[in-house]
């Protein structure tokens, strides 16, 4: 979001720029994402801050670069934001491991 100018609210149309979705889109993860609640105008127009455009960002990341389900992306936006990293640092250096042990044992 740094090459948009920074406001206090955005409308769902500045969303759909800055995100590159539909507003359809963005009004249906309303409905399956909890932590996605924009406020509304006295006009009831939905209102967004950054934290909440950013969260948008994240849930479209997880759904179309890490291909999860809208249940997966739930999942991991629950969790706490360093548990994902350290079970894929645990993952690598299992694999990490293995491979070397199967490398010692042709090198004897």
């Amino acid at each position: 979001m740094s090459n948009v100018q920074e406001k206090l609210f955005y409308k769902i149309s500045d969303v759909c720029k800055i995100t590159g979705l539909e507003a359809y889109v963005i009004r249906f993860w309303e409905t399956e994402f909890p932590t996605l609640h924009p406020r509304k105008s006295k006009g009831n127009q939905r209102i967004y801050i950054k934290k909440e455009i950013d969260l948008i960002l994240e849930i479209k990341r997880l759904l179309y670069q890490e291909k999860l389900t809208i249940a997966g992306a739930r999942k991991r936006l629950r969790q706490p934001a360093d548990k994902t990293p350290k079970a894929d640092t645990h993952q690598t250096l299992s694999i990490i491991k293995k491979e070397l042990e199967e490398l010692l044992h042709l090198l004897n």
